[in-house]
Parts: structure tokens; C-alpha cells; sequence
């Protein structure tokens, strides 16, 4: 049948209806597709190009040089020196174990380190380099380098590592650094990305720990150029970050040397402070041990051999160490009864060898007594009973507001380690510590730096240094900062009337230079060089009354551990006071035998700057003396290398 003519026109015209329509949607998505890879292919290119590129191109850091250590005279004491290590990175590598069993065909890997490489690659994110072998030789790096291309993931590194040339005589003070450790990360907020780096070292102790955001410096960055396995194939550019800030200490090298070999294999401590400045001229305990085992992580074999020592190597006691301050801290209550106008110079106590005070009889170290006593004379002979007297009438709170005034119970800040505040109590500090009230005993026995009196060698050393300037003086460690002077210590005049310190120092010097005077046995007989100071032992025992009737047992016949703590302060020279010292010995016996021989040759050393003449020693001792120098001196560091300091 055919279709009339309008039946054609009319399908016709839906049949171009369609066509326009279809085409029209065929339009759209070809202009949407035009859109789209426009906008892909010129808005989005950059995106795009740096997407493809993130696939070949790493961005590194790059450590900064750690800041160097410095003495006053410039010695370098904390040094940066290469370090060669390997490093693996877990996602280049693929296969860790099969690529280390590679490894370990170039260069001997040592098992343990493997083992601890693979298990901290496991924890770590894949992206995270991990040492795996370290302090190799040049010539192992090379061979790793050479067989790059079958070593997927694995680095050969040239870095930096810390070195102490001066050993054991700064340990104390600048510490050391090490690893990074999972400790360290934990206990920083937000830390710093290149403490992630692979054995990144950190200060951990002294200065190194305490000045750590100085020395550590700011992190530069590169971007490297990888191949399919990851392989560095080369560096496209850097930026170089900021070296750390170079450090200047106070200490002086050769004295901090001669005062450490002097302690030798005693537990003891001893400070060298500047009279004038504040300076720490040398800080010192003893026994040491080498900051350069740690370094890189110390064997548990010599660690354990130091935690085992009863003489405590890892302690700095020159400011951990507080030690009840015995006869040194009669100076101080002899001035606070001066300056609270309880006594007068010339006023006198009578010593018949004990004081009883509410039944309870305080012993003085002479059994016999000293007889009527003045000032001058108790600090000379040290008289325990006229301080006994004056605790009495000048009472706690007048002794501790003046132990505080010359620097006991301050805790300085200085940078190193745990230095702790000693302990000036009074009424309300017993309430709060102990619980318990004040008794009329606790004062007696503080009035000769017994009882709750606690003291570090640094605090007593600062103590001795107030007295002999007459000013608040605040100890410096740090010299200077990339070149930068420090703020002085020298402080401002205490207020303390002159005539009191006078007195005082004028005793002090009794003590050394007096026939009776305990000290007298080591004093110096070089004019112009004499010292004044103070004798001290502080008992670490009871004595029982029993044991006063049968007689008190003598130091060296006791344990080790149970003997008096032996003390000596000094300032010199007497008419000019340039420095002052101080000197504990533990368990060292008597103050005038064990302690104040030490605490004179050091003084002459500080003072003579070298080995000082055996004029300047008593007749008696020059023999011993001489002999002394001499095997000190083997001891000494060799000269320093002719190598420029970072600006």
C-alpha cells in the first residue's frame, strides 16, 4: 500500500527531528570531551607534570654540620669527623632480606645490626632509610657503590659524626650524643623531621644535650633524580640549610685536665671559679669515663661496668653530687650572727668539748674542748661548739636567709645536666618535706653544716667566690655564641658590711696560713700566692654514745662507704682574690688530709697557669711534689692540630 504524500512529509520530519536531536547530543559530549582534555591538558598540565615527576624525583634533607665545642683559649673540644655507613630504604628495596643477603657478599655485615636493621624497617614507613651497617671503611663504600645497580634500595653515606679529642676530661661537662631513640621521639612534640633520619645523633647529656636546638642547626633539602628501583641516578638542585652554632666554653683545657688527673681514681668533685667573672674555669668529678663509646651506641658490657661502679662515673657530682657541707658552712652562720648583731668579733664561747641542749649533748670533733673561743679562732680551729652556741641565739631562719644569700640552694643554670639546688632549710621547709616541725637540735646541727644542710661542690665553690668579692656572684659556663659574649656572672655587691667579711676572710686565711690553723699543713708559702680556706668532714654515719665511751672509730678503719666526706674551700691570693675553689672528696676521711691537699695544687695550678715552682709548696712536701708534676704531666692532652675553626 502506498503512503499518501503527507504521510511521507510528516515521517520526514520526524526522522530530521531525531537526527538534529542525536546530533546534538553527540555534540555535547564531544564539546564536554574537548573541555575536559583542555582543561587537563593546559589548567591541570603543571599538577600533572608534577605528579610524574614525584614518581622519579625524591626530596631529601640534608643534615646540617653540628656545632662545634670550644675551651676559652680555642681548643676544640666536641669536633665533627666523617662517618661512612650504608643505608636501606624498604620500598626501593623490595626484597630486604634478599638484597641484604647481596649486601653482606661486598661488605661483612654483622649479624645483630642486620637483625635490628630489618626489625626497624619493619616498624618504620616504607619510605624511611635505615642504617644497616656503619663506621665502615672508604674502601667498603666504594665496593657498594660499584655494585649499585644490583642493590636496589641500598645507600652508601658520607656523614658526620661527633668526636670528644680530649676524652675523658670533659665528659661530665659536655656530655655526648647518640642515636635517635624511640624515647627521644616520644618525649619531643612535633619533632624536628631530621630526627628521623637514620642514626641522626642528638645530644644527650651536658652540654651537648642542654644546648641541643644551638648545635643541632637547620636541615637543607635536595631533590634526586631515581630510576625504576629507586636508584639515585642524580641531583637536580639543594638548598643548603644552617650549620649549628659554635659553642665557647669558660673552662680552661689544660687546667680542667690537671684538676681531673689530680682527682684521679677518687669519687670526688671539684669546681675552679673566677673571682671576678664567674667564669668556670674548670669542673671537674671524678672517676670519668670516654664520651666516645657513646657515640654510636655503647656495648652492654661497658655499660654495665659503669652502672656497677660504687664510685659512680656516670654522675656528675660537681652539680648532682649534695653533700651535707660540714665545717665550710661555719662561715656561713658566723655571718649571719655578725650581721644580725648577735655577736661581736671579739665575743667569746667557752668549749669544754660538747654542748647539751635538752638532754641531748651535740660533740664537739675536739674531745677535749677548745676553751674560751672567738670567731676568729673557732674558723680557724674549727670550734663546733661555739657554732653550736651561735645556732642558739641567731636561730634557723637568720642561717638560711645568709646560706642563701652567698649561693647555697640556688641551682644554677647552667648548661649542663641535672644540676641540682642544695638545701638552705628552714621551719616551714621541714613542715612541707618532712612533715614534721622544727627542733631546737635541727638548728644546732645545721649551724656546722650537718642535719638537713645539703650543698653541691658548684654551690660551694660560689659560696667561697661571694665571700672573697663581696658580690652575688652567678657562675658562667658559657663563654660565648658563634662569637656572641655571654652576660657576665660578676654580679652586684651582696650589701654585707665589710668589716664582717673581713673578719671572716682574715680567718680563712688562719686556717691555711696559722700554725693552729687546720689547714696549715697545706698551705701555700709563695708570697703573693698564699690562700685563705676552710676545712670541712661531714659525717655519712651515726655515732652512737657507745661508741664515743669506747672511742670513735677512725675513717680508714671503717668500709669505704661508711667513712666521712672530706671538704676544703679556698679563695687566692689573699690580698686580691682571683679565684676560688672548691673540693669533696666522698668517703674521703678528714677535710684537712684528704681533701685540702687537692684543693692547694689546684689552686697554685689556676693561678701559676702551668706546673707551679716547688718554692711555692712547704719544704716538706716538695719531694712529693716534684715527683707528683711529673707523673701528672704524662697525663696532659697532646697539642692541638693546626685546623681552622668554623667562623
Amino acid at each position: 500500500m502506498r503512503r499518501s504524500p503527507r504521510d511521507n512529509a510528516l515521517s520526514q520530519r520526524h526522522l530530521t527531528r531525531r537526527g538534529l536531536l542525536t546530533a546534538g547530543v553527540q555534540a555535547a559530549i564531544l564539546g564536554g570531551l574537548a573541555l575536559r582534555m583542555r582543561f587537563l591538558q593546559v589548567q591541570q598540565a603543571d599538577q600533572f607534570r608534577f605528579l610524574a615527576e614525584e614518581n622519579r624525583i625524591n626530596i631529601r634533607l640534608i643534615p646540617p654540620a653540628r656545632g662545634e665545642i670550644f675551651d676559652r683559649t680555642g681548643r676544640i673540644i666536641a669536633r665533627n669527623v666523617p662517618s661512612y655507613r650504608i643505608t636501606m630504604t624498604r620500598e626501593e628495596a623490595g626484597d630486604p632480606e634478599t638484597v641484604l643477603t647481596r649486601l653482606a657478599q661486598i661488605v661483612t655485615l654483622d649479624p645483630e645490626e642486620t637483625a635490628a636493621a630489618l626489625e626497624e624497617m619493619r616498624r618504620r614507613r616504607g619510605d624511611t632509610p635505615v642504617t644497616v651497617a656503619e663506621r665502615i671503611t672508604w674502601e667498603e663504600l666504594s665496593r657498594v657503590a660499584v655494585n649499585a645497580p644490583a642493590l636496589p634500595g641500598v645507600t652508601p653515606e658520607v656523614g658526620l659524626s661527633r668526636a670528644y679529642p680530649l676524652g675523658l676530661d670533659f665528659t661530665h661537662v659536655v656530655g655526648y650524643v647518640g642515636p635517635v631513640s624511640d624515647y627521644d621521639l616520644n618525649r619531643i612534640e612535633n619533632p624536628d623531621q631530621l630526627l628521623r633520619l637514620p642514626r641522626f645523633q642528638i645530644g644527650k647529656v651536658g652540654v651537648e644535650a642542654r644546648e641541643e636546638a644551638r648545635l643541632r642547626g637547620k636541615a637543607g633539602v635536595k631533590r634526586v633524580e631515581v630510576n625504576a628501583a629507586g636508584r639515585v641516578m642524580r641531583e637536580l638542585d639543594r638548598k643548603e640549610g644552617n650549620p649549628g652554632s659554635d659553642l665557647q666554653l669558660t673552662i680552661d683545657h689544660m687546667l680542667q685536665n690537671y684538676v681531673q688527673a689530680r682527682l684521679g681514681e677518687e669519687s670526688a668533685a671539684a669546681v675552679v671559679i673566677d673571682t671576678e667573672t664567674g667564669d668556670l674555669l674548670a669542673i671537674a668529678s671524678s672517676p670519668t669515663f670516654d664520651p666516645n663509646l657513646f657515640v654510636n651506641g655503647i656495648s652492654t658490657t661497658d655499660y654495665n661496668a659503669l652502672l656497677e661502679n660504687d664510685h659512680r662515673p656516670l654522675v656528675a657530682k660537681s652539680v648532682q653530687g649534695l653533700y651535707p657541707p660540714g665545717s665550710t658552712f661555719k662561715m656561713v652562720t658566723a655571718l649571719a650572727a655578725l650581721d644580725n648583731d648577735i655577736i661581736t668579733t671579739e665575743d667569746t664561747y667557752n668549749c669544754k668539748g660538747f654542748l647539751e641542749v635538752h638532754s641531748n649533748r651535740f660533740h664537739c670533733w675536739k674531745r677535749a674542748g677548745h676553751g674560751n673561743v672567738n670567731l676568729a679562732r673557732s674558723l680557724r680551729e674549727s670550734c663546733d661548739v661555739f657554732y653550736y652556741e651561735l645556732a642558739l641565739e641567731t636561730g634557723i631562719e637568720n642561717i638560711s636567709a645568709m646560706a642563701r644569700q652567698l649561693g647555697i640552694g640556688a641551682g644554677y643554670d647552667i648548661p649542663m645536666s641535672a644540676v641540682k639546688a642544695g638545701v638552705a632549710p628552714t621551719k616551714s621547709w621541714k613542715l612541707r618535706t618532712k612533715g614534721a616541725e622544727w627542733v631546737v637540735g635541727d638548728s644546732v646541727n645545721a649551724a656546722i653544716g650537718q642535719g638537713f644542710v645539703l650543698a653541691s661542690p658548684l654551690e660551694l665553690a660560689v659560696m667561697t667566690a661571694r665571700i672573697a668579692s663581696g658580690r652575688a656572684i652567678t657562675p658562667r659556663l658559657l663563654k660565648s655564641v658563634d662569637g656572641v659574649e655571654q652576660p657576665s656572672g660578676a654580679g652586684q655587691p651582696l650589701g654585707l658590711n665589710e668589716n664582717h667579711l673581713r673578719t671572716v676572710r682574715k680567718a680563712m686565711f688562719d686556717v691555711s696560713n696559722h700554725t693552729r690553723g687546720t689547714a696549715f699543713s697545706s698551705r701555700i708559702v709563695a708570697p703573693g700566692f698564699r690562700m685563705a680556706g676552710k676545712t670541712g668532714t661531714s659525717q655519712v654515719r651515726r655515732i652512737t654514745e657507745a661508741e664515743r665511751r669506747r672511742g670513735v672509730s677512725r675513717n680508714e678503719d671503717l668500709p669505704w662507704e661508711r667513712r666521712d666526706h672530706a671538704l676544703f674551700v679556698d679563695f687566692a691570693p689573699f690580698d686580691d682574690p682571683k679565684i676560688a675553689v672548691a673540693v669533696v672528696v666522698e668517703h674521703g676521711g678528714g677535710g684537712s688530709t684528704a681533701a685540702a691537699p687537692i684543693a692547694r695544687d689546684i689552686t697554685l695550678q689556676a693561678l701559676y697557669g702551668d706546673d707551679p715552682p716547688l718554692a711555692a709548696y712547704p719544704a716538706k712536701d716538695r719531694a712529693r711534689i716534684k715527683a707528683q708534676q711529673a707523673r701528672l704531666r704524662q697525663l696532659r692532652p697532646p697539642p692541638p692540630e693546626d685546623r681552622p675553626t668554623r667562623a
